[in-house]
């Protein structure tokens, strides 16, 4: 009886082994490369702590065993970011999403087109920028998943923290070029590489009516403030070194700076995301 029950013992250990080691879940990591929506996830106290969460940390709350590092750059463009891609540290990781693109818009960069992508032409468009992070990527992990994230369309932009660091919208091109024709571009990138992608530019719960409730301005003719909605918004001047700031608590929506998304609007990210990262 002591041989068979220690038979069955040495048979029975393995087992449990083997059964530890399946209950314990691989933990995923997932790199994020982005700009200032990306860095801001870890620096609420620069957005006036009007937001508490952002797109990363929801994501990683909604997925079991998620791990994320932040690779958003404040400011950045794409150009920025490839050019420096050998120095920002990015890891070998199992996911990797590239969130880039609006301030190429605003700094004029030119958009290129899928052959600045396909042919590797270098730093000097936003196609040929994408070409080199996605090659870092594929350097560090041929096999990860790669997601690419169009730009979110955005209000008139004015900084919380001085208000003569501000932008005009979406709603008008700027030197010569559209947001949406950046949007549309890396959205032609991901279809010729089958990447999975994510389209906020288009997405309806983020547009530009949507992004801020009010902008609150002095009446051109009156001189008393008023809480205008776009469009009408976009067609009264804003001085930055004489008038409050436009965008009170009470005004954020899906952003609460014109540009930057909100809690509310993170969770559209995050949301968005989440249904990616489950597959």
């Amino acid at each position: 009886m002591r041989r068979k029950s220690l038979k069955r013992l040495i048979l029975y250990i393995p087992v449990v082994f083997l059964m530890l080691s399946f209950s314990k879940a691989k933990e995923i990591t997932w790199v994020a490369i982005g700009d200032s929506i990306t860095y801001l996830n870890d620096h609420p106290d620069e957005t006036g702590n009007r937001t508490s969460k952002g797109y990363l940390t929801m994501v990683q709350e909604a997925v079991a065993d998620l791990h994320y590092i932040n690779q958003g750059h404040n400011g950045w463009t794409t150009s920025g970011i490839a050019k420096e891609i050998e120095k920002l540290g990015i890891v070998k990781a199992d996911i990797y999403t590239v969130f880039i693109g609006t301030n190429d818009w605003w700094s004029g960069i030119p958009i290129g087109t899928l052959d600045d992508y396909l042919n590797d032409t270098g730093t000097g468009t936003t196609c040929g920028s994408y070409r080199k992070i996605i090659n870092k990527i594929r350097s560090l992990n041929h096999e990860a998943r790669i997601i690419l994230i169009t730009p979110m369309q955005r209000n008139d932009f004015v900084y919380i923290a001085n208000a003569q660091n501000n932008a005009f919208g979406s709603y008008k091109e700027k030197n010569g070029q559209s947001l949406e024709g950046f949007a549309n571009a890396i959205a032609a990138i991901s279809k010729q590489e089958k990447f999975e992608s994510i389209d906020l530019y288009h997405n309806k719960e983020l547009r530009l009516d949507k992004l801020v409730k009010y902008k609150r301005l002095k009446n051109p003719v009156t001189g008393e403030y008023k809480n205008y909605k776009f469009p009408e918004s976009a067609s009264i001047p804003f001085n930055p070194t004489k008038d409050e700031y436009p965008y009170p608590p009470d005004a954020m929506a899906m952003t609460y700076d014109g540009l930057h998304p909100s809690n509310k609007g993170n969770a559209i990210i995050s949301k968005q995301l989440v249904k990616l990262f489950k597959k």
